[in-house]
């Protein structure tokens, strides 16, 4: 089993993860971290088109900067964090955030901020953010038992969603009050408050163990052996990386079509954005339950089916009622999206031997966000030539078709589902065991 003692011993069970100090530590950290990061999704797009002018291919080629790294890196990284401590590189990877965001009110300051600075800086940050991820989620099964993982994740989403109503509404006022670069400054703030509550952290699990014979092609081909391999990961990463695809297209020109076409303001635009992610905290909240209540298998196909139709409100939104209509509807496909989540990450985690969770998470984040810069860039093209509504018609269309992988496979029918402690080393292919640590 994983290590999971903290100073106080092994949680108890029947209180859950509220008597865990150290995951109150890490989940106090990241909630944190995510209210800065909900600012700084408003502020960075609207520092473009607003403080920068920026045109709508600039703005969809800003979005797939800050996605890029996952192409550029997703891989080689779930390698490379495997042979470092998971907390010191969340802590690091969280320093680096802070200093990056920071320098945006900086040069804005200074009067040297451009559009191409926004680019480094996106980059930049998302290559830091690859790293953090991936230590992040592998990080979470060495912290708690693997039993706990479902009500441990649907913790980090619920403050997750609660950063998505409260973060973009207090994004906007700190938009109009402040202008958007300096508001980028609270997220630079919230990555080191983050990187203080994971310093406090106690279980120290050892230093991975090295192979005497490291190769890093080799630890690749064995991450994505294990997931290509696996029929229902196979499944998750089409339905996710498609989903991603289109979502990322809708998102290349969401604030345009919103500032720009109907010229709302950015506190309106904020609390348009927090009244939608109400869905994504029910959704944590009722993840659980739905699952216990339909299988484990039909919660993750059935919520990804709801979720997807519900983008085609967008592109017909005006200035008039249809705008409460449009927070219905993210609503109910944000409640949609994160029961997905919630259920197809815990599986993948209690699915993989531990000594793999860096390289599958690697390779899942690779495989389902490789596809974002992609879509963002799609989406600034189709943007400027063919209009923003019939763009985020057509990423509308494409994300209402997402959830058949999923529905298609084995999970359609599977109540229960496998896991490393059961039966998941026989019935379904692993990697091969190329270092000491993945067995």
């Amino acid at each position: 089993m994983t290590v999971t003692e903290s100073s106080s011993g092994r949680p108890d069970h029947r209180g859950g993860l509220w008597r865990h100090a150290d995951f109150r530590r890490l989940w106090v950290g990241e909630t944190v971290s995510q209210f800065g990061t909900m600012v700084s999704q408003l502020a960075l797009p609207l520092v473009a088109i607003l403080a920068l002018h920026a045109s709508t291919w600039q703005v969809g080629v800003l979005a797939a900067c800050e996605t890029a790294a996952f192409v550029a890196v997703g891989l080689p990284a779930g390698a490379w964090v495997e042979r470092m401590r998971f907390r010191r590189v969340l802590i690091i990877n969280d320093l680096v955030r802070a200093a990056l965001l920071a320098w945006v009110p900086v040069a804005h300051l200074l009067g040297v901020l451009t559009i191409e600075q926004l680019y480094v800086i996106a980059l930049a940050t998302g290559v830091s953010t690859v790293f953090f991820d991936v230590a992040y989620q592998s990080y979470l099964p060495q912290l708690i038992d693997r039993e706990l993982l479902v009500e441990g994740n649907a913790k980090l989403q619920a403050s997750e969603s609660l950063s998505q109503i409260a973060g973009p509404g207090l994004g906007g006022a700190l938009i109009q009050a402040l202008t958007a670069p300096y508001a980028v400054l609270v997220d630079a703030v919230s990555f080191l408050w983050s990187a203080a509550c994971v310093t406090r952290i106690e279980v120290r699990p050892p230093r991975p163990e090295r192979s005497p014979d490291p190769n890093l092609l080799r630890e690749i081909r064995d991450g994505l052996r294990f997931v290509l391999g696996h029929r229902i990961l196979r499944a998750i990463a089409m339905c996710t990386s498609t989903a991603n695809l289109f979502g990322s297209v809708i998102s290349a020109v969401f604030y345009v079509l919103l500032a720009r076409e109907l010229r709302l303001s950015p506190g309106v635009i904020g609390l348009l954005t927090s009244t939608a992610a109400v869905g994504g905290l029910i959704g944590a909240l009722v993840a659980g339950r739905f699952a216990a209540k339909v299988g484990q298998g039909p919660a993750i196909w059935i919520a990804i089916a709801v979720a997807g139709p519900c983008a085609l409100v967008t592109p017909f939104v005006k200035r008039d009622w249809t705008l409460g209509l449009l927070a219905v509807a993210q609503i109910a496909m944000w409640m949609g999206i994160v029961i997905y989540n919630i259920n197809q990450v815990s599986f993948r985690q209690a699915l993989c031997p531990p000594g793999l969770l860096g390289r599958m998470n690697a390779t899942m984040r690779f495989l389902v966000w490789g596809t974002l810069p992609f879509g963002a860039l799609t989406g600034g093209l189709l943007g400027s030539t063919i209009g923003v509504r019939a763009t985020l018609l057509a990423g509308a269309v494409g994300q209402s078709l997402t959830f058949l992988p999923v529905f298609l496979s084995p999970l359609r029918r599977m109540r229960e589902l496998p896991s490393h402690a059961g039966s998941a080393g026989d019935k379904y292919p692993t990697a091969g065991p190329s270092s000491p640590n993945e067995l």
